[in-house]
C-alpha cells in the first residue's frame, strides 16, 4: 500500500491499527502520568474516528469494525471478547456502573443497544437497532423490540 493510501485511509478514519496501539499502550502502562497520556491520546484518536471507549473498557484483542468507530460507544465498565463485530452506531452502555460483558465471536449489528448489567454469549448475533437488557445464551439470535432469543435450530415462527 502506498503512503498516499495510508494517508486516505487514515483520513477516512479506515486505519484503527495506530487506535488500538494506543489502547495496548494505555493497558500497560504502569505509570499513572504515563497512562493519562496514553488516555488522552487515545480519547483524541477515538473521537476522531467518531466513537467513544471508556478509560475502564476490557477489549480482548481487536475487534471488527466495518464502518471504522464511527457511532460506536462502549462504556469504561464494560468487556468485549476477541472476535467480535461490530457495525455502526452501537451503545454497549451501563445502568449503575454496570455494563454487558460479551462473549467472544459476536455479531453487533447497527444501531443495537446494549445496556446493564448483562452477559451476552458467545456466537450470539444481535440484529440491528434491537435493545437488549437480559442475558442473551451461547449462539443465540436477538432481534427487534421487544427483544426475541432464537436458539439455532427453534422454529421462527
Amino acid at each position: 500500500m502506498s503512503i498516499r493510501e495510508h494517508i486516505a485511509d487514515w483520513s477516512k478514519g479506515d486505519a484503527m491499527a495506530g487506535l488500538w496501539r494506543l489502547y495496548r499502550l494505555r493497558e500497560r502502562a504502569g505509570n499513572p502520568l504515563l497512562r493519562d497520556v496514553w488516555t488522552l491520546l487515545f480519547n483524541r484518536s477515538a473521537r476522531r474516528h467518531g466513537g467513544y471507549i471508556g478509560p475502564g473498557a476490557a477489549i480482548l484483542g481487536e475487534p471488527i469494525l466495518p464502518h471504522g468507530l464511527h457511532g460506536i460507544y462502549i462504556s469504561r465498565y464494560a468487556v468485549v471478547g476477541a472476535r467480535c463485530r461490530i457495525y455502526q452506531n452501537v451503545t454497549i452502555g451501563e445502568v449503575e456502573g454496570k455494563a454487558p460483558v460479551i462473549g467472544e465471536g459476536c455479531l453487533i449489528g447497527a444501531g443495537a443497544v446494549l445496556v446493564g448489567d448483562i452477559r451476552i454469549g458467545a456466537d450470539v448475533k444481535i440484529g440491528a437497532g434491537a435493545v437488549v437488557h437480559q442475558d442473551v445464551p451461547d449462539g443465540c439470535t436477538v432481534v427487534a423490540q421487544p427483544p426475541r432469543i432464537w436458539k439455532r435450530g427453534e422454529g421462527h415462527g
